[in-house]
């Protein structure tokens, strides 16, 4: 029996800013990660050690200075821009500490904003699965509020369910839980365990918080650039 494909490896990466100049500098020193199916995968490390950087670059933000990383076996490098966005927007969901929802539309509304970009205009399907979303995430009596009639957990799930709008492969998350209350927090975590365990979705989660780091399945560690180990989530006993 074969094993499932991998949802995102990449060999080799480096990334460097400011090519060609005197202040150039490589931030990411030749990355290789593999991201199983149905994984949840903490990311931690100190303040400057290219996290924020790491997350870009395996999101398709931006692209690496060299090395390979494919999603869902599709080789990015072999993509145009308008390649790289397509790729980026059916297979890649994003989760950010600052939620980022937008004000002026609905918690419906701002769900349904990546099923929109990708089909350009609504229609009653959006709405039906940005309704569903919202209602696992415990929002379904909520659809109509803007996000400043939401508490900072509520605006999280919103976010939550917006980045499985696309029903993607892999979810990045960066400090997802960084802004939130001990509770809420745990609420936040518990929805992206329901969504990894029922609908098979991987996770790739930036974190500071070694609680959360705790209860993920691998745990890996970046410092200046270059992963430096890894421990299985169980198995962490101390601070990250």
């Amino acid at each position: 029996m074969s094993r499932p494909q991998p949802v995102l490896e990449a060999a080799g990466v480096r990334k460097s800013y400011g090519i060609g100049t005197e202040t150039e500098t490589e931030i990411l020193h030749g990355i290789d990660l593999v991201l199983g199916d149905s994984e949840i995968v903490a990311l931690t490390g100190p303040s400057g050690a290219g996290k924020s950087t790491f997350l870009n670059v395996m999101g398709l933000l931006e692209q690496p200075t060299s090395g390979s990383i494919r999603i869902n076996g599709e080789e990015a490098a072999n993509l145009d821009e308008a390649g790289l966005t397509r790729l980026r927007g059916r297979s890649i969901g994003f989760i950010f500490q600052f939620h980022h929802l937008m004000p002026a539309f609905t918690a419906l509304e701002n769900v349904m904003m990546p099923l929109l970009v990708d089909r350009g205009r609504p229609d009653d399907e959006m709405r039906v699965r940005a309704a569903d979303l919202l209602g696992k995430v415990g929002l379904g009596a909520f659809l109509g509020r803007r996000p400043a009639k939401l508490s900072g957990g509520q605006q999280q799930r919103v976010a939550v369910a917006r980045a499985l709008a696309m029903r993607p492969p892999l979810v990045l998350a960066d400090e997802p839980t960084g802004n939130l209350d001990t509770s809420s927090a745990d609420e936040v975590f518990a929805l992206l365990r329901t969504f990894n365990r029922d609908f098979g979705v991987t996770f790739l989660v930036v974190t500071h918080d070694p609680r959360l780091a705790r209860r993920c399945d691998r745990v890996l560690e970046l410092v200046d650039g270059r992963l430096v180990g890894e421990q299985k989530g169980g198995d962490l006993s101390s601070a990250c």
